[in-house]
């Protein structure tokens, strides 16, 4: 079968003011499983650029798969985008199926195959395996009732196969990487080409707020040393000079962490890694922390998310502010960049709470902050928590973690003024600006250099979006799942009413590893 994968343009601030782009490992892991199956298999990236939606038409048309597969990372913010290239597609190729998969659309199927008939098929949790399965379905033409994981329309009713099984080998399936036709298109952090790895999925931690933790359902790793040696082809082979370790969780075990840090230092490459990784995990590591600096690894993004010890306990982040300060001292002890993730609004704060987190980000001095919106996804326990809560944005496309959601006790247009005075403060300290003209490490210096242009883009942008979007010239939200603004008079829009019931009965989007 020839097939096609799509990877749609995303609307977010991050998508549309870094000048780096990034190569899309979902659809490319996808790819690969495919293309060993025998498949011709191409990629569009409609990322870059980022390519018009007759443009992405255009292309399928004359390449004329039998299939399409389309996705996104970023998939609840990405998804109204999806919703406008389905139909144009559908239109074009009238007999090809279109087959949808990512983490919004595994908890949305029914919605999305009530709403949308131009979807044939919706892939629930891992692609590899289940896309694998489906084409062969399609290319052999056997029911797809047999296809574990998979929803989709038969004879006018939706139809939900039960859950596929957890990936048990991740090391079973290869990423496509010959599926990248320009790797010049993908570069980042001013350093070079760029590519995007994965050494685990999933998480053990019970974060309420997470929207991925249940999707991947339970924390596997691949081989360290056969990562450690892909990244070493992809600085050989293919020029690659970056490197988005795109983990939850990826220092779960420290056995096994360390090897792949040994492993990665023994490849003799020269690349700069960037991961997210917990607080905990820097301060438990303090002793091997220079085999993160040897391998490699220039930024650490932490999730510290909330400087109120209170609402860490709430939302079960597992840690404490006595250990996300350690974090960024040692890490800079270590000459690496910390950045830490600061989110508003898991409770409805008040403008002295938002004083005292930056009160508090300031006693921590990181490199970089983060400072994002929380998000309710319906799959999660703080979903059930938010029911009741107000939404101030509707337009399910701005979900994106930069932009605020829920209502707080202040209004909107002074969370935002909170939001983007802490980012201020935080970078233009004078601590901060010393850091980059005089940090000992070039390649810092230069990192900081771009991180500061790309930050200075993004503040620019949400402030001349927020001004001219919010407040001059509101518009109407849009939406694929019809949920109308409150009428005057009547109670508010609620996230109940926006998203409806929630779902966290369902959190685990695939069946759970059993004991061998």
């Amino acid at each position: 079968m020839r097939i096609l994968l799509v990877n749609p343009p995303h609307p977010a601030v991050a998508s549309r003011c870094h000048r780096g782009r990034m190569p899309p490992l979902g659809l490319l892991a996808v790819g690969g499983p495919l293309m060993d199956a025998g498949h011709q298999v191409r990629l569009i990236d409609a990322e870059i650029k980022p390519l018009p939606i007759w443009e992405i038409v255009d292309e399928a048309r004359l390449w004329n798969p039998d299939a399409i597969f389309i996705g996104h990372s970023g998939s609840t913010s990405a998804h109204p985008t999806v919703v406008r290239i389905a139909p144009c597609l559908k239109s074009t190729l009238r007999d090809t199926p279109i087959i949808y998969g990512g983490v919004f659309p595994t908890y949305h199927a029914q919605e999305i195959l009530a709403a949308h008939p131009e979807f044939d098929i919706i892939v629930r949790g891992e692609g590899e395996e289940t896309a694998r399965r489906v084409a062969a379905a399609l290319a052999e033409g056997t029911p797809l009732q047999f296809v574990p994981g998979i929803s989709f329309l038969a004879g006018g009713e939706i139809v939900h196969n039960p859950a596929a099984e957890t990936i048990r080998t991740l090391d079973d399936y290869r990423v496509g990487w010959e599926l990248i036709e320009d790797w010049d298109q993908y570069h980042y952090w001013g350093v070079g080409r760029a590519a995007v790895v994965q050494f685990s999925r999933g998480c053990p931690h019970q974060c309420t707020y997470c929207g991925q933790r249940g999707f991947w359902t339970r924390w596997r790793h691949r081989d360290p040393r056969r990562l450690a040696a892909e990244i070493g082809w992809l600085y050989r082979e293919r020029g690659v000079r970056f490197i988005d370790l795109a983990d939850e969780n990826p220092t779960t075990s420290r056995q096994l962490w360390q090897q792949f840090l040994e492993a990665l230092i023994a490849q003799q490459v020269s690349v700069q890694i960037v991961s997210t990784i917990r607080a905990g995990d820097i301060v438990r590591d303090a002793d091997i922390l220079h085999l993160y600096k040897q391998a490699g690894f220039a930024r650490i993004l932490m999730g510290i998310e909330t400087t109120d010890a209170e609402t860490q306990a709430k939302i079960r982040k597992g840690t404490t502010t006595t250990i996300d300060r350690e974090a960024v001292r040692l890490l800079r002890k270590h000459d690496i960049l910390s950045q830490v993730a600061h989110i508003v609004g898991f409770e409805e704060e008040t403008d002295s709470d938002l004083f005292r987190g930056l009160r508090m980000l300031l006693e921590y001095d990181p490199d970089q902050v983060n400072a994002m919106y929380v998000t309710p996804h319906r799959w999660t326990p703080f979903y059930r928590a938010s029911l009741d809560r107000r939404v101030v944005e509707h337009d399910r496309g701005k979900w994106d973690y930069r932009h605020q959601v829920l209502d707080t006790r202040i209004p909107a247009w002074r969370v935002f003024l909170w939001v983007k005075l802490i980012e201020v403060i935080l970078q233009m300290r004078p601590r901060a600006l010393w850091r980059v003209l005089t940090h000992r490490d070039p390649n810092i210096r230069k990192a900081l250099w771009w991180c500061y242009g790309v930050g200075r883009r993004a503040w620019l942008f949400e402030v001349r979006e927020f001004l001219f979007r919010k407040l001059f010239h509101p518009i109407p939200f849009a939406s694929d799942i019809p949920a109308p603004l409150s009428p005057p008079g009547t109670s508010p829009l609620t996230v109940a009413t926006l998203w409806g019931p929630p779902q966290d009965h369902a959190e685990q989007a695939l069946i759970p590893l059993q004991p061998k």
